[in-house]
């Protein structure tokens, strides 16, 4: 076996499911890693063992985590994991729904904390100036690039890789939204006291995930050459029963879920974590419309929650109107969860 190092956790069965989030470029103390599309070997290895402990590729009981986390691991009736409460919700501010994907609830909590001073910046996804529909990860330190951002791309955005220089750049407080194997990488960054790469990060906003796609796959191929769809002409894109393209038009086009699976990320077949398990608040549709069900994590995240409420920049209902919503979210929870794919030949542990 190789030793501790990135040789070892990039071996076959390791690569395969790599998310390309750079948590080991991060955790890197040496430098070693540089990052292009995904972690590479720049020079030779110390075999430090630090990339191995973060990767979220790497398969452990969460016990450990979970502790370390929430104080407590789940109990067997937390079929979406550890949490304090559930709710509905919406931003209040009218602009900001109809700017974002489903209840504007995330870029109502980022707006709120930037106002309150509770934050002086968020890591988000925004669109490549020069590739429609292509993710980037931003540094966002203002409202207008809040909301700019604001909405679903379906395509992998590597939202660790700007954290490098986000405490050079003087944010100190800064918010992270990201899927649920990011969320697992800055938990495993946090455990292993990395504070000079996360000790920033004071609030964890994990969205619900089925899947990722391809920008070649899904945006290039699928959306703009078989549909004939100009990418420029997208206005939004949205999963509910059907992938939904509407376009600025008003038009909308629908792709069934099961055309869509040929052009999933391959890593997402080994991820078991649909709602984001290990973040301070974890929210998404679910089958709401116009609406955000939100799952509350941590004392921190209810602090968020609590602050937006008070401050009117969210209306929540609590506890859910909607049942079918919490219905849907433990079937996903459930089904990802049995679907994944589990080699224990590739364990890091």
């Amino acid at each position: 076996m190789p030793p501790d190092g990135f040789e070892r956790l990039m071996s076959k069965t390791v690569r395969d499911r790599c998310t390309r989030c750079g948590a080991c470029y991060l955790a890197c103390p040496f430098g070693v890693l540089e990052y292009l599309d995904g972690p590479k070997l720049s020079s030779e290895c110390r075999s430090c063992g630090l990339c191995l402990q973060v990767c979220p590729a790497r398969q452990t009981e969460p016990n450990e985590l979970e502790k370390f986390v929430f104080g407590h691991i789940r109990n067997q009736d937390d079929a979406y994991g550890v949490h304090l409460s559930e709710s509905i919700g919406q931003a209040h501010n009218t602009e900001v729904r109809e700017t974002c994907q489903d209840g504007g609830v995330v870029t109502a909590l980022l707006q709120n904390g930037l106002k309150s001073n509770a934050l002086d910046g968020a890591v988000v996804s925004s669109i490549q100036p020069t590739a429609p529909w292509l993710p980037r990860p931003i540094l966002a330190r203002t409202r207008e690039e809040i909301i700019e951002a604001a909405g679903s791309r379906y395509c992998y955005s590597a939202g660790l890789t700007i954290l490098s220089n986000s405490m050079g750049l003087g944010f100190k407080q800064l918010a992270f939204v990201g899927l649920p194997c990011q969320v697992l990488s800055i938990r495993r960054m946090q455990m292993a006291g990395l504070n000079k790469t996360v000790g920033n990060i004071r609030l964890i906003v994990g969205l619900f995930c089925s899947e990722t796609f391809t920008y070649e796959g899904l945006v290039q191929k699928k959306i703009n050459q078989e549909m004939g769809i100009e990418l420029n002409d997208v206005a939004k894109m949205n999963i509910k029963g059907s992938m939904q393209i509407r376009l600025r038009s008003g038009q909308i086009h629908e792709i069934p879920l099961k055309e869509l699976h040929q052009y999933a990320e391959p890593f997402c077949r080994f991820c078991g974590d649909f709602s984001s398990e290990m973040a301070d608040i974890s929210l998404g549709g679910v089958g709401l419309q116009n609406e955000t069900f939100i799952v509350t994590r941590t004392e921190t995240g209810k602090r968020f929650i609590e602050d937006a409420v008070k401050d009117g920049a969210v209306d929540l209902v609590h506890p859910p109107k909607e049942k079918a919503a919490l219905e849907l979210l433990i079937r996903l929870s459930k089904n990802k969860r049995a679907r994944s794919f589990t080699d224990k030949s590739a364990s890091l542990t």
